[in-house]
């Protein structure tokens, strides 16, 4: 038995489920919106799964095309993709099983979303491969988790809506922005080994002004997002609110580029759920 914990704590780490926390937020605020409320046990429970699956997918397709990479950054030798813990063949059933998943919970949840899956799922194993030929590899991670939104607004009422696609490039743009900051990391790593990333391509004050860009832009649409879907004084201050969170992440990598996990996770992650709770609080009290 203590076997099987120990891989699942495996496949835990190697997808760091923990940080779903950046993709489920957005896709229960676009289910709440296109809903005007609650949307019911069945289409939380199918949505969760759908994010999960999708994310677990993405990111043990990157894990498996990064083995050779990670096995060379210092930062990254002891992922399980590359120690040992994991070999490869384990890796592609678990990409499988959740490519599976995704698609079995999608046809579960309506026609559109089950034909909408399989593009989807291209789009999130591009980005695994992207970084060997272009720096635009940043877009399409957010693309990948910009994604979320417009799934849910489909899961509820089978179309996509002008103020969910307006809430997704806001979510693009806000991924994008803060993995180029965590990129920074990487940055001579990336150009020792022929990578592509901004970073090793522009530099690291490129890359902020870069980031800082994207976020101001991600503000931009989130206002947009509020203002075309009709919502009230909670979702304004959702935006206000995540606009001073990218600030005080801007400030704390600038100061210090040691603080860029603490910017990468611990920022970007209470920035969701906060505009996740601040909207709940828009829809249920006016």
């Amino acid at each position: 038995m203590q076997k099987y914990i120990n891989k699942l704590k495996d496949f835990n780490e190697l997808v760091m489920f923990e940080h779903s926390i950046f993709s489920l937020p957005f896709i229960f605020i676009a289910m709440i919106v296109a809903a005007d409320g609650w949307f019911g046990f069945t289409l939380l429970i199918l949505g969760a799964l759908a994010a999960v699956s999708a994310r677990n997918f993405a990111m043990g397709l990157n894990r498996f095309a990064d083995r050779d990479i990670d096995a060379q950054n210092p930062r990254t030798m002891s992922r399980p993709n590359v120690d040992g813990r994991l070999d490869a063949s384990s890796i592609l059933i678990f990409i499988v099983v959740n490519a599976f998943a995704f698609v079995g919970v999608a046809y579960l949840i309506n026609s559109l979303a089950f034909y909408l899956s399989f593009p989807i799922l291209v789009v999130l194993g591009s980005y695994s491969y992207f970084k060997r030929f272009s720096s635009l590899a940043h877009i399409v991670l957010g693309m990948s988790l910009g994604l979320a939104p417009i799934a849910g607004v489909v899961a509820v009422s089978a179309e996509i809506t002008a103020w969910s696609v307006m809430l997704s490039l806001g979510v693009i743009f806000w991924v994008a922005g803060f993995d180029l900051l965590y990129s920074l990391q990487d940055m001579d790593f990336d150009r020792e080994k022929g990578l592509h990333s901004i970073p090793s391509k522009y530099g690291s004050d490129a890359t902020l002004k870069i980031s800082a860009f994207f976020h101001m832009l991600t503000v931009i649409f989130w206002v947009l997002f509020v203002w075309v879907a009709g919502l009230g004084v909670f979702a304004y201050t959702a935006v206000a609110l995540s606009t001073f969170m990218l600030g005080y992440e801007h400030y704390l990598v600038r100061k210090d580029f040691t603080k860029i996990d603490r910017a990468f996770f611990t920022v970007n992650g209470y920035l969701g759920i906060a505009f996740f709770i601040l909207i709940v609080l828009d829809e249920v009290i006016l």
